[in-house]
């Protein structure tokens, strides 16, 4: 698992923070020195918590979790979207619906609306539907979609949850810490890393740093879907061998059996035609 050196880090740009008068003095750990008024983020210390973050995502994805990645800001939007699809993982890049996580099985009543509207089409219950209906329920459908249809398969609440910008994902990381689930999130120097379990203190503002750090990870969960895949193909042949082995003395037994049934019945005949054989000359 490769993780970014401290002069890659340093060319996307994931050392630059905010003005020192919009700082978290909270982030003080991670604040290198302050240069005309910007602070300067300690790369050293990036680079050692984006390693622990992705063996921490890479183990969840091995177990075949799912990590739910959030970032609804402009610049992260379809660099997360596009990372996120590329491992199969749920992601939010439009506005957070409030309780999603808190609220889980409500949302989970919208996702399945989606397919009953989709069913509906597909079995002609729209052709029976004025075309208003139709075209009030196809809106309908077409908001859940934004919303909703990139958590289509999060059939449960998920392992973890990566947030690009813990400011604005306030909502999102608050409902995480209320249920307990793991926060990795990209933390910039006007944010709270005392919310966040796996902090990476980084620029989150600029794309080409976002996309360095959440490469980083999906390129790590990528790794830990493989072995997944492949432990869960050795499990299943090695059950597969399992069953054989356990079939072959099974199919010895019959067979043994058959052979006996058929012998016995080869002693029975004779016995049954010797009488037969006596009683002729009799006649």
């Amino acid at each position: 698992m490769a993780t970014p050196t401290f002069d890659q880090l340093l060319e996307a740009g994931c050392h630059f923070g905010h003005l020192k008068r919009k700082w978290n003095p909270a982030m003080a750990p991670y604040i290198f020195m302050e240069r005309n008024g910007i602070h300067i983020i300690d790369l050293y210390k990036t680079e050692a918590k984006l390693a622990e973050a992705a063996n921490v995502l890479r183990g969840m994805a091995k177990q075949g979790k799912k990590v739910l990645f959030v970032a609804t800001k402009k610049q992260a939007k379809q660099v997360i979207a596009d990372l996120a699809a590329s491992v199969g993982m749920p992601y939010v890049i439009e506005r957070w619906p409030g309780g999603m996580l808190t609220n889980f099985p409500t949302i989970r009543k919208a996702v399945r609306k989606m397919a009953q509207i989709d069913k509906m089409s597909k079995d002609g219950t729209f052709d029976n539907l004025s075309k208003r209906e139709r075209l009030q329920i196809s809106r309908q459908r077409a908001k859940l979609e934004k919303t909703l249809g990139s958590i289509a398969d999060l059939n449960r609440l998920p392992a973890a949850l990566f947030v690009v910008d813990v400011l604005k994902e306030h909502i999102a990381v608050a409902e995480a810490n209320r249920l307990g689930i793991p926060v990795i999130a990209m933390v910039d120097t006007n944010s709270n890393p005392n919310t966040v379990d796996y902090v990476i203190p980084a620029n989150d503002d600029a794309s080409k740093s976002i996309e360095l750090i959440a490469g980083t990870l999906v390129a790590a969960m990528a790794e830990g879907l493989a072995e997944h895949k492949a432990e869960k193909a050795d499990s299943e042949a090695a059950e597969a061998e399992a069953a054989a082995a356990t079939a072959a003395p099974r199919r010895e037994r019959r067979r043994v059996r058959r052979n006996d049934a058929a012998e016995e019945a080869a002693a029975e005949a004779p016995a049954a035609e010797a009488p037969a054989a006596e009683a002729a000359p009799a006649e």
